[in-house]
């Protein structure tokens, strides 16, 4: 309260400050002479170690992109050299308006189709090829950012194991990533795609009418 009053004391002086802090605060009040005897009072020993673990939290917030919660700080603390328990720190955090990134829900990157897929298992777990463009094996993964999350969809040969085909969105839509990545990887194809088998999970974003169009259209 005597760093607030501090703050604005010079826009609207504490007079105004005390009586709108009196009449809104529960349970007590500070008065102008109250103000006034807490700043002619030396600081205590807590409250100028309070200050100096403030602006040392404030420091590993701000080396951390301001991603840091209570638990990720109160470590740092510690690895700083701060003997302080986890309590004092989320106090002091909540005093100096600091706060780490909630973190979301884990995004879900198989989306069931609407209806069974009746397509045959052409691969059987058995993920083996003897050459080039025999076996093409498409997923999603995703990687969590500042910003949020992007997602990545790829496409692998298994003769190789070098990825063929990707893209990157932030969103799952069929046309914006799992089909770009499938016609890269086809763009890129050198040996021809005569015989290839292309293997995805049952996922809405690999059985949609999109692409199963592309992978009929190149007689995949």
């Amino acid at each position: 309260m005597i760093a607030y009053i501090d703050e604005y004391r010079d826009r609207f002086e504490v007079e105004p400050i005390c009586r709108v802090l009196g009449a809104s605060l529960e349970g007590g009040f500070i008065t102008s002479r109250d103000y006034r005897l807490a700043k002619s009072r030396p600081a205590s020993a807590r409250s100028i170690r309070d200050r100096m673990l403030t602006d040392e939290l404030k420091t590993i917030h701000t080396r951390n992109y301001g991603v840091y919660g209570v638990r990720k700080m109160w470590h740092a603390a510690r690895r700083a050299g701060w003997n302080v328990g986890r309590d004092q720190v989320a106090r002091l955090m909540k005093i100096a308006g600091i706060s780490g990134v909630r973190r979301g829900r884990v995004p879900v990157t198989t989306r069931s189709a609407p209806a069974p897929d009746s397509r045959p298992d052409l691969v059987g777990r058995q993920f083996k090829a003897g050459r080039p463009n025999e076996l093409w094996v498409a997923d999603i993964t995703y990687v969590r950012t500042l910003s949020g999350f992007v997602y990545t969809a790829f496409v692998t040969d298994v003769f190789s194991r070098k990825i063929v085909g990707w893209a990157t969105r932030s969103s799952m839509t069929t046309g914006a990533l799992p089909l770009e990545a499938l016609e890269q990887a086809i763009m890129g194809a050198k040996e021809g795609l005569d015989g290839l088998v292309h293997h995805a999970d049952h996922g809405s974003q690999y059985t949609s009418i999109a692409y199963s169009d592309k992978l009929a259209d190149y007689g995949i």
